[in-house]
């Protein structure tokens, strides 16, 4: 999560591409939508690699506590720091919470306490799991689910989870040195929102989907009690699917996972028009939560009272800013 963000003017609520400056024009091309498989995938044997449940994600993940890149109003804390002031823990079911303080009342315009973590072991390719409880959500809350590698944008990003304030629907982007866009020879149920991944001469828009399913994102999401994603690296492509939590199929569920046999992704990036393996490689998982910044300060309005600002003071609105993390799996074919 770069400090990049880019506002798409919706009917819908207000939506924007993972990092990106630059307003675009949308496209609202739905693309088809196959209910039985995902016949872009080949069919592969899929072995566990790592697994992230519980204190691993304190342990095997650093914590990122310099100034946020996206000009957020938040103070990243330490490891020592967020686990003595309850923002990273480990409950007794073995659930992972990274929290935001919602406790401290500020001065508006002062920034408030979050997380963000890293994992310690990078990634060229595998199938990745992500067991979710629960997402932060509200006013003036940016968070994100993503993957990048080294000297960005060359190595690649990938946001799997990402939108901002009272937002409904998730939104899937890319963004990758020179020489990589999006074709139309996508097969997903997303709709297309931009189809520039590269970033260059200030705009960082990247490539992007917007996933459909309403259950995908922010309150929805959390009243469903979260679900899957998943992300598959793959040389032929970037495949993310989503699956509420009363859809998971069987084989993630008994780890013998078979995306070949699934839905169609909400997104699909192809290699027709970008290398993947140039392009993506050495990525750390990352999750954090920013509050306002470049995204969620500029598209901040609508149904949320007063300034952005403002909202990061009051600590009440931030009762429902957590992620409730079961695990995180990478398997590799």
């Amino acid at each position: 999560m770069h400090s990049f963000a880019a506002l798409f003017t919706l009917a819908l609520p207000v939506f924007a591409s993972a990092h990106g400056h630059d307003r675009i024009s949308r496209q609202h091309r739905r693309m088809s939508n196959r209910a039985a498989s995902t016949p872009h995938v080949r069919k592969a044997t899929y072995t566990l690699k790592d697994m992230y449940q519980g204190q691993s994600f304190l342990d095997e993940w650093d914590f990122f506590s310099e100034s946020d890149p996206t000009n957020g109003l938040v103070d990243y804390q330490t490891k020592e720091d967020a686990a003595s002031k309850g923002l990273a823990y480990v409950q007794d079911d073995g659930t992972t919470i990274l929290k935001v303080d919602n406790t401290t009342t500020l001065q508006s315009g002062q920034s408030r306490a979050s997380v963000r973590i890293s994992s310690q072991t990078q990634y060229s390719s595998g199938l990745f799991i992500a067991d979710i409880y629960s997402m932060p959500h509200g006013c003036s809350i940016w968070p994100a689910y993503w993957s990048v590698g080294p000297d960005w944008p060359n190595g690649g990003e990938i946001d799997v989870i990402e939108g901002v304030n009272l937002q409904e629907l998730n939104q899937y982007t890319l963004h990758t040195g020179s020489g990589c866009s999006l074709t139309n020879e996508s097969v997903s149920s997303g709709r297309v929102l931009s189809t520039t991944c590269t970033s260059s001469n200030g705009d960082n828009t990247g490539c992007a989907f917007q996933e459909t399913d309403t259950r995908s994102y922010g309150h929805n999401f959390n009243m469903a009690a979260g679900g899957v994603y998943a992300h598959l690296l793959a040389d032929d492509g970037i495949s993310i699917w989503f699956f509420s939590r009363d859809e998971i199929p069987a084989d993630i569920t008994s780890q013998t996972p078979d995306p070949s046999s699934w839905s169609s992704p909400g997104a699909f990036f192809p290699s027709t028009s970008c290398n993947i393996s140039d392009h993506f490689y050495d990525h750390s998982l990352t999750i954090d939560t920013t509050l306002c910044g470049d995204w969620a300060g500029a598209a901040y309005g609508g149904a949320c009272p007063g300034t952005c600002a403002d909202a990061v003071a009051d600590p009440t609105n931030f009762d429902y800013a957590q992620w409730a993390l079961n695990y995180i799996a990478v398997y590799q074919s």
